[in-house]
């Protein structure tokens, strides 16, 4: 039978063994952060937020040496950001597809602010399908835990209990709330960013806020909100076609909207350099126009 010095015993093995998988990223003032080698010859994985600086970024080996590193591309919408370091032979983590993740089962958050390894255990309290957060990234899965993210352990490693990787932790995608990109999002993001430095991202240069539709309204569209314009961006894609101030979006593409992040899910890649026609709602009057979505710079 299993005691809890077992326990102990087989969850310190674990740190050991994947400790050499993260560093240290040296990469704001005053407020190290973690990473994930990603690859031997120095691709590493970290949380954007904590990448403050493009230039003169250290990051902190497991051997205690410190190596510089460039900035190689960043996606804000996942919290991702990808540098090189100028070193190799290090050791990449071993990545889950967290399958067989369950809410409940215990989880190991590993950082390494400092010189030396750092664990917080706790478990995974949500799992959900996939997702977009508010900044429009695409999430393969919702992964919560309830490991309070401490002062530089975003960046680091989620493990579940055998040690596989799930993800990388962040405190930086939803406020007071500890999540993890799952690996399979960390892939595609990464091998993206690896190819061409950037995510191609849509955009149409408004700003807008939840609104209440009027009982009519309401009954002929079939919603009950839409997204009042607050902001547009002088020369956008929006100011071009005829938003403005005060416009109320109640589908964009075809697609119902009612909080921001409906629009965002219209801006893909594939949305660049086309029209996008937008419903909306002025001086009571349901009105239609097109946009040519831009890329976002």
């Amino acid at each position: 039978m299993a005691t809890l010095t077992d326990l102990s015993e087989d969850l310190s093995r674990v740190v050991a063994e994947r400790a050499p998988s993260v560093v240290r990223v040296d990469a704001r003032h005053r407020m190290p952060s973690s990473g994930i080698v990603w690859s031997a010859d120095g691709v590493v994985v970290t949380a954007d937020h904590a990448v403050e600086r493009d230039d003169e970024i250290q990051i902190g080996l497991p051997t205690g040496e410190a190596v510089s590193a460039a900035l190689v591309g960043r996606d804000p919408s996942t919290d991702v950001a990808v540098l090189r370091a100028h070193t190799h032979g290090l050791t990449p983590a071993a990545w889950s597809d967290a399958a067989s993740a369950k809410v409940g089962s215990l989880v190991l958050a590993l950082g390494r602010p400092g010189k030396t390894i750092r664990a917080r255990l706790g478990i995974l309290s949500a799992l959900g399908d996939a997702w977009r957060a508010p900044a429009g990234g695409e999430f393969d899965r919702y992964l919560e835990t309830d490991v309070g993210m401490a002062f530089g352990f975003s960046g680091g490693l989620l493990l579940d209990a055998s040690g596989g990787a799930l993800g990388m932790n962040t405190a930086g995608l939803l406020r007071r709330t500890a999540l993890a990109v799952p690996a399979a999002t960390l892939r595609r993001v990464v091998e993206t960013l690896l190819a061409h430095g950037r995510i191609r991202r849509g955009y149409l240069g408004i700003g807008a806020h939840p609104v209440r539709l009027p009982d009519a309204l309401r009954d002929q569209l079939g919603q009950r909100t839409g997204l009042i314009v607050i902001s547009v961006e002088p020369g956008s894609p929006a100011d071009g076609a005829g938003i403005t101030l005060g416009d109320v979006l109640v589908s964009v593409g075809g697609v119902p909207v009612r909080q921001l992040e409906e629009v965002l899910s219209q801006l893909g890649p594939d949305a660049i350099g086309k029209p996008l026609p937008v419903g909306f709602l002025r001086g009571g009057d349901i009105k239609e126009l097109s946009v040519t979505v831009t890329e976002r710079t």
